[in-house]
C-alpha cells in the first residue's frame, strides 16, 4: 500500500519525465503533450485521483484560454506578416544596401547581416524566415569574400534569433498571456535588450575583424561600387519600406491607436501593402503565403492547446504542490529561485525549442514567480505596480535566456535552418563553433539586465 501511496504522489514527476522522454523521439510536440495528458488522466483516474468527468474540462479551457483569448489572435497575423515579408523580397534591397554603407569598416559583411538580422526582427519575428532568408542571401557573399565560415554562421544564426526578443515576437505574446502580464508593456521592455545585443555583435564583429584579418579580410576596392548619386535613392528604397512596417507596428502601440492584438492586423496589412508596391504580390505568392502562414498556426496552436491540457492534468494531479514544496524545502528564496529558473531554461534549451519551454515551464512556476521578492533591486516610479514590474522583468529574463535555445547544440533550431540552405562546403562543426561567442555575448547580456532593471523596464513604463 505504501508503494502505491508513493507512486500516487510522485504521480506528476512521471508524468514531467514521462513528456521529456518522449520529446527526444522526433514525434510531433503538440500529440506528445496530448497524449501524455489524456495518459496520465487515465492512470490518475485508475489511482482514483483524477476523475474522468474532468476530462470534459480540457474543451472549455482550451476555448478559453486559446480559441477565445483575443490576445493570441495576434499571432496569427504576425505570422502571415513575417511570411509576407519574406516572400516580397524587401530582404535583398536592404541587404545589399547595407552591404554598400558598410563596405569598409572591418567586418563589414558580417556586420550588415547584424543590421539586417535587427531589422527583419522588427518586421517578422519568426525565426526560421529569418535564418534561411539570410543564409540565401548572405552566407554565399560572405564565403566568396573569404570570410571565415565559423564567423559567417555565427552570425546569421545570431542576427536571425533576434526576433524571438524584438517586438513582434509571437514568444512574447504566448508568454505575456501566461503571466497576466500587458503585451505592450512586455514588447516594449524588450526592445532595448535587443538593441544592446546587437550592439554587442557588431562590437564583437568588429573587434574580431580588426584583431585577425584572416576571419573577415577587406573588401576589394570595386566591391558594391556605387555612385555617389545613386546612393541616396538606394538607402530610400532600402530603409523606407522596413521603417514604415515596423512605425506602423510600434507607433500604433505606443501612441494607443491599436492593442497589440490589433497592430498584429496593422502589420499584415502593411507587409501586404508593401508587397503590392514592390509589384511582388500575385495570385501565386499569396495563395503560397496562405499555405505557409497556416501550416505554422496550426502547429503553434496545436502545441497551445496540447499545452493546456497538459497543465491542467498536472495541476489536478498535484504537481503545483510538489514544486511548491521542493522550492520551499530547498530554501533558494527569490535570488535561489531566479538563477534555478534560468539556469533549468539554459539547460533546456540546448534539447528543446522556446515553444516548449515556454508553454511547459511558466504554467507550473507561474505562482512561485508571481510571488518574488527582490526588494529595491527592481525600482518603479510612483504610480506604476511594483510586482508588475517585477514580472515584466523576470519575463524579459527569460526571452532573452531563451533566444540562446536556438543556438545551442545539439538541437539549436537556427542551426538547423542554416545547415539546411548552406552550401555543402559549411560544415556542422563551423556552425558550432561560429555561435558559442554569440551565446557568450547572449549571457553577458542577460546578466546585464539582472543587474540592472531599468534597461528593461525603463521603455515599459511609457
Amino acid at each position: 500500500m505504501e508503494f502505491v501511496d508513493i507512486i500516487i504522489e510522485y504521480l506528476p514527476i512521471f508524468m514531467f519525465l514521462a513528456m521529456g522522454i518522449l520529446l527526444f523521439i522526433g514525434y510531433p510536440v503538440g500529440f506528445i503533450l496530448g497524449g501524455v495528458a489524456v495518459t496520465f488522466g487515465l492512470i490518475g483516474y485508475g489511482f482514483g485521483v483524477f476523475k474522468l468527468a474532468e476530462f470534459f474540462n480540457f474543451v472549455p479551457r482550451m476555448w478559453g484560454f486559446s480559441a477565445e483569448n483575443l490576445i493570441l489572435v495576434a499571432i496569427p497575423c504576425f505570422i502571415f506578416m513575417g511570411i509576407m515579408m519574406e516572400r516580397s523580397g524587401i530582404a535583398n534591397d536592404l541587404l545589399f544596401t547595407t552591404q554598400v554603407l558598410l563596405r569598409k569598416v572591418n567586418g563589414g559583411l558580417a556586420m550588415a547581416v547584424t543590421v539586417m538580422g535587427t531589422v527583419l526582427a522588427a518586421m517578422t519575428g519568426i525565426i526560421g524566415a529569418s535564418v534561411t532568408m539570410m543564409t540565401a542571401l548572405a552566407l554565399p557573399t560572405m564565403l566568396k569574400q573569404k570570410y571565415s565560415p565559423a564567423l559567417a554562421t555565427g552570425v546569421i544564426a545570431a542576427s536571425g534569433t533576434l526576433g524571438i526578443l524584438i517586438p513582434p515576437s509571437i514568444m512574447l505574446i504566448i508568454m505575456a498571456d501566461i503571466m497576466q502580464v500587458s503585451v505592450g508593456n512586455l514588447f516594449m521592455a524588450c526592445v532595448t535588450p535587443g538593441l544592446i545585443l546587437a550592439a554587442l555583435y557588431m562590437i564583437f564583429i568588429y573587434g574580431w575583424a580588426t584583431v585577425d584579418k584572416n576571419v573577415a579580410p577587406p573588401l576589394p576596392e570595386d566591391a558594391f561600387d556605387v555612385k555617389g548619386g545613386e546612393l541616396p535613392m538606394m538607402i530610400l528604397k532600402a530603409f523606407l519600406p522596413p521603417v514604415i512596417l515596423i512605425a506602423l507596428i510600434k507607433g500604433s502601440i505606443l501612441l494607443g491607436w491599436a492593442t497589440p492584438s490589433e497592430a498584429g492586423a496593422v502589420g499584415a496589412f502593411g507587409a501586404s501593402f508593401l508587397a503590392i508596391i514592390a509589384g511582388k504580390l500575385n495570385y501565386k505568392m499569396f495563395k503560397g503565403v496562405l499555405h505557409s502562414s497556416g501550416l505554422t498556426i496550426a502547429m503553434v496552436f496545436m502545441i497551445i492547446l496540447s499545452a493546456t491540457c497538459f497543465a491542467y492534468v498536472f495541476r489536478s494531479l498535484g504537481g503545483d504542490y510538489i514544486v511548491e514544496d521542493l522550492i520551499a524545502e530547498a530554501g533558494l528564496g527569490s535570488w535561489g529561485l531566479l538563477f534555478l529558473l534560468m539556469g533549468m531554461t539554459f539547460l533546456l534549451g540546448f534539447f528543446l525549442d522556446w515553444v516548449e519551454i515556454t508553454l511547459i515551464i511558466l504554467p507550473i512556476f507561474a505562482p512561485l514567480v508571481a510571488n518574488l521578492d527582490f526588494g529595491d533591486h527592481v525600482t518603479t516610479e510612483t504610480g506604476y505596480e511594483g510586482r508588475t514590474d517585477t514580472l515584466v522583468w523576470f519575463l524579459v529574463l527569460m526571452a532573452i535566456n531563451l533566444q540562446t535555445s536556438f543556438l545551442t547544440p545539439p538541437f539549436g533550431f537556427a542551426l538547423f535552418y542554416l545547415k539546411g540552405v548552406a552550401p555543402p562546403e559549411v560544415k556542422t562543426v563551423d556552425i558550432y563553433r561560429g555561435v558559442i561567442p554569440f551565446v557568450i555575448i547572449q549571457l553577458i547580456g542577460l546578466g546585464l539586465v539582472i543587474y540592472d532593471p531599468d534597461v528593461a523596464l525603463t521603455l515599459s513604463k511609457f
